[in-house]
């Protein structure tokens, strides 16, 4: 019997439907994410190597994280969590009311471009919505600003930071690509981000002008200029790095220490924590930096067992026979967009990109265009349920409720899934910057 069930594991159909019904079985039962990956594949492997499988999968775990790269998502992350710890989301948040705080409803742009800001010195959209949600809430609550809405701008916006580099998602999905230049993924991803911006900002203003939210007031020369100064030395860390990368004085890599080292420096010099935070911050850096590599590692097993029964090929002659590329590409797009309301992006990325990255580079889309409007997608699954981070968390920060914040996060997900359109169809919106720059 269980000759027979190993020969049909070989068949790709009957292996993808073991794996996948295995793996979704585990998640739903409350097994944490990496573990279901890496049983889920466990077991296939059983089925197609019996007497290699566990030897096998421990290689493909460890060659999984065995990457130089890779070393760049924890330094990031270290350094994103030191510029966490200190007041950098206020004096963002008031560098923002600058440029932002003069239209309709002046303190709901201010939440979408200071989440833009903190997200790219951050790398992370919960940090975002957690730094800035808390700063803005309350300055909108004595506004007159409904705690919902508010939420809701908090949440549609803060996953702006993952295309706004340095991104660690984008550094994954140059690994889990093959390559992908991490430069041109950066430099394409700044128009994705602030189309996602700009996409709320449309809908807060009709939103302010019909609800007659009020306008913040000019601020003086001299308010602006102090403003911008404590404001300058944040943001000068992103200018920084990805000018190093991109100038090729260092690789991404070596950015990331620089970062940290920057961002270190920073801190000290304007006290912005004590030594009890410095271990707290630490800490909570080990902890989800090793989440995330035993997560690389668990869908190197998953990787190696899809490509051995030939699972990716499999699905994609089963697409590609929609003849339609536009088809294809928003039949693509549905699925990460189911994906992305049950699975946090890290994983989505991790499984996805092999089984839908060679469809698209078939249909000739460059993997720069394709990987950005793969993160643009699973980005807006951060804001869905019932696994979206980022929505609890604005909930949390915004006193309000899910229930409460869905009817005016709605229109924000439609205008975000127009830009997705424009990203998907429109290859010159990623790939128009990193060609102009020699990146590609």
């Amino acid at each position: 019997m269980f000759d027979v069930i190993s020969e049909l594991m070989y068949e790709p159909l009957y292996a993808a439907i073991l794996l996948f019904s295995t793996f979704f079985i585990l998640l739903f039962i409350g097994v944490p994410i990496a573990i279901a990956i890496a049983l889920s594949s466990a077991i296939l492997g059983l089925f197609i190597m019996p007497d290699m499988a566990a030897f096998v999968g421990a290689q493909k775990m460890y060659a999984g994280i065995d990457s130089f790269t890779l070393l760049a998502i924890p330094f990031f992350i270290l350094a994103g969590n030191i510029m966490n710890s200190g007041g950098i989301a206020l004096r963002l948040v008031n560098f923002a009311k600058l440029s932002a705080g003069r239209f309709a409803g002046g303190l709901a742009h201010t939440n979408v471009v200071a989440n833009m800001l903190f997200g790219s010195i951050s790398g992370s959209s919960i940090a975002a919505a957690a730094a800035v949600g808390g700063v803005m809430a309350p300055l909108q609550k004595k506004e007159g600003y409904s705690p919902e809405f508010s939420a809701a701008v908090n949440i549609a916006s803060a996953p702006s930071g993952i295309l706004i580099p340095p991104s660690g998602p984008l550094i994954l999905f140059s690994l889990v690509s093959g390559g992908t230049s991490i430069s041109a993924l950066f430099i394409g991803g700044y128009i994705p981000g602030i189309m996602m911006g700009l996409a709320c900002m449309i809908v807060a203003w009709y939103y302010a002008k019909k609800n007659n939210y009020p306008v913040a007031g000019k601020p003086t020369f001299q308010e602006a200029k102090t403003v911008t100064l404590q404001a300058l030395p944040s943001l000068l860390l992103v200018v920084v790095v990805i000018g190093g990368i991109v100038g090729g004085i260092f690789t991404a890599t070596e950015g990331a220490g620089v970062a940290v080292i920057y961002s270190l420096g920073l801190s000290i010099i304007y006290r912005m924590a004590s030594l009890k935070d410095y271990i707290e911050t630490l800490r909570k850096s080990l902890t989800m930096s090793a989440s995330i590599l035993f997560l690389i590692a668990a869908s190197g097993i998953m990787s190696w067992v899809m490509a051995f029964t030939g699972i990716p090929d499999a699905i994609s002659e089963l697409i590609l026979q929609i003849e339609n590329p536009i088809l294809v590409l928003l039949l693509i797009n549905l699925c990460l967009l189911v994906v992305g309301t049950f699975m946090d992006l890290t994983p989505a990325v991790l499984i996805f990109t092999p089984i839908f990255m060679p469809i698209a580079v078939y249909l000739g889309m460059d993997p720069v265009h394709f990987g950005l409007m793969m993160i643009f997608n699973l980005g807006l699954g951060n804001m869905t349920p019932p696994v979206g981070s980022v929505l609890f968390i604005g909930c949390s920060v915004g006193n309000t409720t899910i229930e409460g914040v869905t009817k005016p996060l709605i229109p924000f997900f439609f205008a975000l899934l127009v830009m997705l359109m424009f990203i998907t169809f429109v290859p010159f919106l990623t790939t128009g910057l990193p060609t102009l720059l020699n990146l590609m």
